[in-house]
C-alpha cells in the first residue's frame, strides 16, 4: 500500500504522524510520501517538500503564498497522477489540499481529507468544493458528520488524537518541576501562535498584558513556548523592546508543559485552545489580523464564537477578545479575573472534562480504519 499525504503545519504534522503509525500497525509494508513535518518524517514518510512553506494565516496574507505554492501543487498533482498512490490524504491545510484533491480524484485516485475546515463556522460555500474533492472526510468533532450528511459528503467522526494523548487531568506540580518553576505563585502561559503572521500581530498585546498583570500580581511569572528559532527571535526582540523586567521563561516548543504548569493561559485562537481545554486550564482567547482580512472574514462568519472551547460547548465558556479588543489591558484584566476568582474554576474544569470525554475515541486508529475501509469499499476509478 502506498499513501500520499500533505500536511501544512505542526498540528497537521502530528495528525499525519499518528495516522501513519496506525496504518503501519495494520500494514507493516505500507509506504508514505508527500509534504511532511518532522513527526511524519520520523514515522517514515518520505518528505518531498518542506512543510513550513505551506503555513500562513489570513485571507489577504495568503495571496502571495498561494502563487508561490501553485507550482508545488502542480508538480505533486502531475507526479501522483502519472504514478498513482493507493490513496491521498490531505491533512488539514484546506487552501492547498482541497484543490489538489479535486485534481487527484478526477484522475481516479481515492482521496481523504483529514480535519474538516470550519465550514460550519465561516465560508460555508467551501462545502461544495469539499464534496468535489474528498471521497471521505475524517472529522475530529462529533457534530461534523451530521453537517456534512446534509450536504451529501461522506464523513466519519474519528475523535481527536490530542484528546487521546493528554492525560486527565495533567499534573501541574510535575510540569513545574520539569520547567524548574516554583511550586507556588502565579504562572501564566502565553501562546502567541505558531505562524509568523500570528506572532507579528499578537506578541505586542501579549507582552503588554504581561506588564499589566505584573503591576498587579507580585511575583507573577510567564512561560512562553515558541515553535521555531526564527519565531523565538521575533518574540525576544519585542520582549526586549517593550517588556523589560518581566519574569519570562521562553521554551523551544513544549507547549503542553507550559499549559500544564500554568494557572491560566492567554493564547491565539486555533488548535492550541483545544489543547488548553484538554489540560483543564482557564484561558483567554485572542486574535488579531490585518484590518482588511478581519473586515472580509466577519462577513463570512456563521457562528457567534471563534474559539474551539466555545464552539464545542455551544456557548461562551471562556472570553474571546478579538481585533481592536485585544489590548494589553483587556487581555490582562480577563486573565486576572481567573486568578482573583478561583472558586469559579471547578465548574469550568468540569465542562472541559465533559468535552474531553466526547473527543476521546482512539482517533489515529479510528482514522486508519476509516481509510482502509474506503480502500475496500471504493475501487480505484482509473
Amino acid at each position: 500500500m502506498r499513501v500520499a499525504l500533505v500536511a501544512g503545519e505542526l498540528s497537521g504534522d502530528r495528525l499525519g504522524a499518528g495516522l501513519i503509525r496506525a496504518l503501519r500497525e495494520r500494514n507493516p509494508h505500507a509506504r508514505f510520501e508527500g509534504i511532511a513535518g518532522p513527526a511524519m518524517v520520523e514515522e517514515g514518510c518520505r518528505c518531498l517538500y518542506p512543510m513550513e512553506r505551506l503555513s500562513v494565516a489570513g485571507l489577504v496574507e495568503a495571496v502571495p503564498r498561494y502563487f508561490a505554492l501553485l507550482p508545488v501543487r502542480n508538480r505533486l498533482a502531475r507526479a501522483w497522477i502519472a504514478d498513482p498512490p493507493d490513496v491521498f490524504v490531505g491533512v488539514d491545510a484546506p487552501d492547498f489540499n482541497l484543490a489538489l484533491e479535486v485534481r487527484l480524484r478526477r484522475a481516479g485516485i481515492r482521496t481523504v481529507h483529514y480535519v474538516s475546515p470550519s465550514v460550519w463556522a465561516w465560508r460555508r460555500y467551501r462545502v461544495r468544493k469539499i464534496a468535489r474533492a474528498a471521497d471521505l472526510l475524517l472529522a475530529l468533532f462529533p457534530f461534523e458528520p451530521d453537517f456534512y450528511a446534509d450536504h451529501g459528503v461522506r464523513a466519519t467522526f474519528v475523535g481527536h488524537p490530542t484528546a487521546d494523548a493528554i492525560p486527565s487531568p495533567p499534573d501541574r506540580e510535575a510540569a513545574r518541576r520539569h520547567l524548574d518553576l516554583p511550586r507556588h505563585g502565579d504562572v501564566i502561559a502565553l501562546l502567541p501562535g505558531s505562524r509568523r503572521s500570528e506572532l507579528s500581530q499578537l506578541t505586542g498585546p501579549m507582552v503588554e498584558a504581561a506588564l499589566w498583570l505584573a503591576a498587579r500580581r507580585e511575583g507573577i511569572r510567564f512561560v512562553v513556548p515558541i515553535a521555531s528559532p526564527s519565531l523565538r527571535r521575533h518574540f525576544e526582540d519585542v520582549l526586549e523592546e517593550r517588556g523589560r523586567g518581566l519574569d519570562v521563561l521562553i521554551l523551544d516548543g513544549d507547549s503542553w508543559s507550559a499549559m500544564s504548569a500554568a494557572d491560566a493561559v492567554l493564547l491565539a485562537s486555533g488548535t492550541a485552545t483545544l489543547e488548553a481545554l484538554l489540560h483543564r486550564r482557564p484561558m483567554v482567547i485572542t486574535y488579531r489580523t490585518l484590518a482588511v482580512t478581519w473586515a472580509i472574514g466577519r462577513r463570512l462568519l456563521h457562528v457567534s464564537h471563534v474559539g474551539l472551547p466555545n464552539l464545542l460547548a455551544g456557548r461562551a465558556l471562556v472570553p474571546e477578545l478579538l481585533q481592536e479588543r485585544a489590548t494589553g489591558e483587556n487581555l490582562g484584566a480577563a486573565v486576572l479575573r481567573y486568578l482573583e476568582h478561583p472558586k469559579e474554576l471547578p465548574a469550568l474544569e468540569s465542562e472541559f472534562s465533559s468535552i474531553h470525554r466526547t473527543l476521546r475515541n482512539n482517533a489515529s486508529r479510528s482514522a486508519a480504519s476509516a481509510v482502509l475501509g474506503l480502500l475496500s469499499d471504493l475501487p480505484r476509478r482509473r
